[in-house]
């Protein structure tokens, strides 16, 4: 009877000691688009195919309108307390792991921060967005680390200024009722 006593508390605590040692995953979590702000802009997370994650390693749950955001929260926080970082595919908003996706850069990409760079689940489709638009960059998760991430200045005017002129004909259409 000892000896299975023994036995079972061994087993016991060889089961908590393995449970233990087991990898914690990290899942990308839904957007809110009523509620959820990008720490960096603090405009509005859409649920769209910009749409990026931090999952710091305490769960909680960053949501950025645009990648370029994820990567200057990272370069003002460090990666320390990064647990998982996801990025959506722009053609299917599969949230996909940012290190196991391929990336696409040019100029003339908008994107709601304006840095210009799209995420893809799949190279091929990637590659097959490049040559139907006729621009673009390849990029890996490497790549994203030497990135120059600066925001398209031309491009944020020209989106702030299409933004104001809605507001402006939203303004004048209700004003005539």
């Amino acid at each position: 009877m000892k000896r299975s006593i023994a036995f079972m508390l061994a087993t016991l605590f060889a089961m908590a000691i393995l449970a233990g040692c087991g990898k914690t995953t990290y899942e990308p979590v839904a957007i809110d688009e009523s509620v959820d702000k990008c720490p960096i802009c603090n405009m509005a997370v859409a649920d769209d195919q910009y749409a990026t994650e931090i999952i710091l390693k305490s769960k909680q749950a960053l949501k950025f309108d645009d990648l370029g955001d994820l990567h200057v929260w990272k370069q003002q926080n460090g990666t320390k307390n990064i647990g998982e970082q996801f990025v959506r595919d722009y053609n299917t908003k599969e949230w996909v792991k940012l290190s196991d996706a391929t990336y696409v850069y040019d100029k003339s990409i908008r994107t709601p921060m304006a840095f210009n760079v799209i995420s893809f689940k799949e190279k091929t489709d990637a590659e097959a967005y490049i040559s139907k638009e006729g621009v673009g960059q390849l990029l890996t998760a490497e790549d994203l680390e030497s990135h120059e991430w600066a925001t398209n200045e031309d491009m944020m005017h020209s989106m702030m200024s299409e933004h104001a002129d809605e507001m402006m004909d939203m303004d004048m259409g209700s004003e005539s009722k």
